[in-house]
């Protein structure tokens, strides 16, 4: 099991959501961020170095099974990217267990 965190642009979220529910990854969580990456340079403004504000940003969390991580991951690739800097990062964590509440499942069952 394996919890896919993933970085994007907030304009990017529909096609992204969608384009994983039609590859069967159904159970996201999707929150507002805000950050920078290497789109971010120092800038002088009068004279003193300045930094531009966070960029906000969407984070998906998707928890799924060893055996769709690959293709999870290449379907956030193919809808988030636009080939500019600020595409966004996905992180790859392993799990330890999951346990549904509502049925005491665990593990790959409860995914």
């Amino acid at each position: 099991m394996k919890l896919i965190y993933a970085i994007i642009r907030e304009r990017k979220l529909t096609e992204v959501r969608e384009a994983l529910i039609e590859a069967g990854i159904s159970r996201v969580t999707v929150s507002t961020v805000s950050g920078h990456g290497n789109q971010v340079q120092e800038e002088i403004y009068r004279g003193q170095k300045t930094y531009p504000n966070l960029i906000p940003k969407i984070k998906l969390e998707i928890a799924v099974n060893d055996e769709y991580v690959d293709s999870t991951i290449k379907v956030i690739i193919e809808a988030a990217r636009s080939g500019d800097i600020g595409d966004g990062k996905i992180f790859v964590l392993p799990i330890e267990d999951c346990i549904r509440i509502r049925t005491n499942e665990e593990g790959a069952d409860a995914i």
